[in-house]
């Protein structure tokens, strides 16, 4: 019998400097990585995407998680994500997550060119405000502005408006007010 989780050979823990030990991530937004990176390996992903950046979002970012609303929206989110890593993302296994609506990013230490996007947008957005480094907030915001992205998808599965997820984000109150640090 083989074991459920498939193990990262050698080559694919070596390769590069990793994300989540990059500076310009916050300590929360590198751990919500590295739990997207365990995610994606369970799961039998080759790479990471939006859908493993989302889920680990939820489950480590108490900004983040503010931005939904409590109970239902919450509920059903998260329904949609377990439901994902059990099965109903089996169709996205050995797929690509592109929009094809930019240049095809290379592969950024196993994530997929979406996701790499997101990531490198959230650091964007981070510095346009003069806040540094990226927080899971900034994350989140980077990934619901592509409409072809697989966490776009899962939330529009469990009835969730990106629009509207957005809106919240850019009016939310300052962080002090969403976070206990």
């Amino acid at each position: 019998m083989q074991p459920r989780i498939p193990r990262q050979s050698v080559g694919e823990q070596a390769v590069g400097p990793r994300v989540d030990n990059d500076a310009r991530l916050s300590a929360e937004l590198a751990a919500v990585v590295s739990g997207a990176r365990r995610r994606a390996v369970r799961d039998g992903d080759r790479q990471i995407d939006t859908a493993h950046l989302l889920h680990s979002l939820l489950e480590q970012d108490p900004e983040v998680r503010a931005v939904f609303d409590d109970g239902p929206e919450i509920a059903r989110l998260l329904g949609y994500l377990v439901q994902r890593s059990i099965g109903y993302g089996l169709r996205w296994q050995g797929a690509v997550e592109d929009s094809g609506a930019v240049p095809v990013v290379a592969e950024a230490e196993g994530f997929s060119p979406m996701a790499a996007g997101a990531m490198g947008h959230a650091c964007e957005r981070a510095a346009a405000r003069g806040a540094e480094p990226a927080r899971g907030i900034d994350l989140l915001a980077a990934i619901v502005v592509d409409p072809q992205a697989r966490a776009v998808e899962v939330l529009g599965r469990a009835g969730i408006d990106t629009d509207a997820v957005l809106t919240r984000i850019e009016n939310r109150p300052a962080r002090s007010r969403w976070s206990s640090r």
